[in-house]
C-alpha cells in the first residue's frame, strides 16, 4: 500500500533511538518495525544557524516592506534563535502596523 502511487506521503518525527517495538521483545531504530523502515526515506534536520536566521529575517522583512535597523534586526535574529523563527516573523508584521 505504501508503495502505490497513490499513496499518501507519511512524515514521521521522532528521536527515540533504538527501543523496543511496541507489542513485540524485539529491538530498532525510532521504534519503528523494521520492515516499514526500510521503506522510509530519513531526512536529518538541524537547527538554523544565527546567520541563517538573520538572512531568513532580512528577506522577510523586504518582503514585507518593513524597514529595520541593524540593532532591531539583531534583537529579532536573538529572539528567533531563543524561541522560534515563526515568532520571529510575526512580530516583524506586528511591528509594521
Amino acid at each position: 500500500a505504501l508503495e502505490s502511487d497513490m499513496a499518501p506521503v507519511l512524515v514521521v518525527a521522532t528521536n527515540r533511538g533504538i527501543t523496543r517495538i511496541r507489542g513485540t521483545n524485539y529491538k530498532s531504530p525510532h521504534g519503528i518495525p523494521i520492515d516499514l523502515l526500510d521503506r522510509l526515506l530519513i531526512v536529518s534536520t538541524d537547527p538554523y544557524s544565527e546567520k541563517e536566521l538573520r538572512l531568513i529575517l532580512d528577506i522577510r522583512c523586504e518582503e514585507e516592506d518593513v524597514e529595520m535597523s541593524d540593532d532591531a534586526k539583531e534583537l529579532l535574529t536573538k529572539i528567533a534563535a531563543e524561541t522560534s523563527l515563526r515568532y520571529a516573523i510575526h512580530v516583524i508584521t506586528a511591528s509594521s502596523l
